[in-house]
This record gives C-alpha cells, structure tokens and sequence, in this order.
C-alpha cells in the first residue's frame, strides 16, 4: 500500500512540474503594439517605430526589419542595438533584478534621399527572451511579424508643357518644332498618353499636321493618333525633360491654337497636364523680306561711300599738290618781272653817265 501511495505521489509531483512549465511557457504577450511617428514621409525624412510593451519587461529582443533600399538606420532606444542592413535588433535585460523594467523601446529611420518613386513599404517586427522584470514569467516569442506599413514619397512636382521653334511659320512648308515635357521632380507613371488636337483654325478646310518618327522609323501625326501607341510610355524622375521633335506643316494662313494633353491610361486616362498654344502662320516671310532690303540698304551705303571716295580721287587729280613742269606760273612771272626790272635800272643807269 505504501509502495502505491508513494508512486501516486511522484506521479502528482511529475504531472505538477509538468503543468508547471507549460503554463510558463505559453503566455502570451498580446498587449504589444507598435507605432510610427508619420505613415507618409518625404526622401531625408526620420520616422520612428516605436513598440509599446502593455506591460513592464525585465528582458526581451526585438527585432525590427527594413528595406534598405529605402531606409537607413539611424539610432535607437531601449537597450544594446545591432544593424545587420536589414534588421536592428535590441536587446535589453535588467540587471538591478528588477527595479529597472521597461514599458517600450523604439527604432528611428531614415529615408534615403535619393528616391525618386512612391514607395510604400512596412517594418516587419518579431521578438524572443521576454520575461517580466522580476524574471519570474516567461512570455511566448512573437513569431508572427506585428507589421506597421507607411509611404516613402517624394514632394512631386507638376509637369509643364512647351512647344519650341524659331523663325517664322509659313504655309505649306514644314516648320521644325520640340513639344517639351518638363519637372524638376515628375511623379512616375507607366503608360502615358500625349493627345494633341486642334482647338482653332482660320476656316473648316485649314488642315494641321503634327509629324514625329517613333523608333521602328514610322511616321505618325500626333493629331489623328496622339504620340505613345497602345501601350503609351514610361515619364518620371528627377529633372525631368523629355523632347519630342515633331515637323508641323499648315496649308493655310491665319491664327492657329493647338492643345496638348497628358493622360494617365492605368488611371482612367486621368489628365496630368494640359496646355494650349497659339500660332501664326503667314504666307510669305516677313523676315526675308526684311533681310533682303537691309542687304539692299547695306549695299547702298557702300556704293555712296565708294562715289564719296571717288570724288575726292577726282579732286586730287584736278588739283595736284605737285608743280607741273610746263607752262607759266606766278613763280615764273616773278623771275619775270625782277630780270626786266634789274635790265632797266642798268640800262637807267648807263645813260646817266653818257650824260654827264
């Protein structure tokens, strides 16, 4: 009987011990939360993930897991933190032996600056060694990834249109032209659409075309078929710039307005730019015809000035600055005048002694 009652007893002690660590080993922690500073932050920009514990923690490891292809560890609070480039683990334990527990514990972030994309990602966050700050329970590892999501995003920028040529526009003669797309900071999209219509002509049988060769070397008018195909194309970026060179030819004279728009096919074709613009095509060039009567006035300053030039040549040869060697001049007359005067006084002069 005695045999009996003591292995019923040590069967109670071993069913005891048993029950004794399964109950410590499976409580749960379910009061853990996590929280970020901003769902939607900015390329440069912090956030930071912060885990509130429910209650108070004498040990634990958390492990916080990022993409770093968007962020950059920065820092953290709570206890000793490792970055392996793709996770910060933090691990505490109060060595007071209790008098030292924490409530939360948290992991700061930075956004890489050079994104250029909206980027919408998570910190995955998983935890082992909890125990209350006493060590005396033991709580469950959290396997399963509490997960905090948010939105790396750039500040976009809208995008401008423009359409650039020089000289004038005449008819029926082609005029080499840029629609250009422009943002300092353009949001991307995948498959865009450029439309282009004519929104004023002189009259009904005005007619416009818009020529741009794609890649495959085909010819297509942006104003019956728009620019982009079935599929479209990709625009986005930083310091964005995209020229399309086009030939645009108009058969008649008179004011023209020429819209162009910018639509967004995986959203509805949800317009993303617009604008409109005005041209003037003539029927002769103005500008030519000015060139050609500067030239003309150009040319007759310098055959005045040639005449100018040869007048004075003539005047020279009229008036030499150099004696011609024959004929009389007032030199001769002199030499003249001074031997006659000379000969009469000696001739005076004589007589007066045949006098006397």
């Amino acid at each position: 009987m005695k045999k009996v009652l003591g292995l019923i007893l040590f069967m109670l002690l071993i069913f005891c011990l048993f029950q004794t660590n399964v109950f410590a080993s499976s409580v749960p922690l379910g009061s853990v939360t996590a929280s970020i500073t901003k769902e939607k932050i900015t390329p440069g920009e912090n956030v930071t993930v912060t885990i509130n514990f429910g209650t108070e923690l004498g040990a634990y490891t958390f492990d916080v897991a990022y993409d770093n292809n968007i962020f950059e560890y920065v820092s953290s609070e709570g206890g000793t933190e490792n970055d392996n480039g793709t996770r910060v683990r933090v691990t505490y334990y109060d060595s007071s032996g209790g008098s030292n527990p924490r409530t939360n514990m948290s992991v700061t972030f930075k956004a890489k600056e050079e994104i250029v994309t909206t980027n919408p990602t998570d910190f995955s966050i998983t935890a082992e060694g909890l125990s209350n700050s006493d060590a005396s329970q033991q709580y469950d590892d959290i396997s399963v990834p509490i997960k905090k999501s948010l939105t790396v995003e750039p500040k976009y920028v809208d995008y401008t249109l423009d359409f650039k040529y020089s000289g004038e526009i005449l008819i029926n003669k082609e005029k080499e032209m840029e629609i250009i797309t422009k943002s300092s900071m353009g949001k991307n999209y995948d498959h865009i659409k450029m439309k282009v219509e004519v929104t004023q002509k002189p009259s009904d049988n005005a007619t416009v075309q818009l020529l741009a060769t794609e890649k495959t070397r085909q010819e297509t008018d942006l104003i019956k078929d728009g620019w982009g195909g079935i599929d479209g194309y990709s625009l986005g970026g930083k310091n964005v710039e995209q020229i399309l060179a086009v030939r645009a030819l108009f058969n008649e004279k008179g004011n023209y307005a020429i819209k162009v728009t910018l639509e967004d096919k995986d959203d509805g074709n949800k317009v993303i730019a617009t604008k409109e613009f005005k041209f003037t095509v003539k029927e002769t060039s103005q500008n030519n015809n000015s060139t050609t009567q500067d030239k003309n006035e150009i040319t007759g300053e310098t055959t005045n000035k040639n005449e100018q030039v040869n007048d004075k040549v003539n005047t020279q040869e009229e008036m030499p600055e150099n004696l011609p060697k024959t004929g009389m001049t007032k030199y001769v007359y002199l030499i003249t005048a001074i031997s006659v005067l000379g000969a009469g006084y000696l001739v005076l002069k004589n007589t007066n002694k045949t006098s006397n």
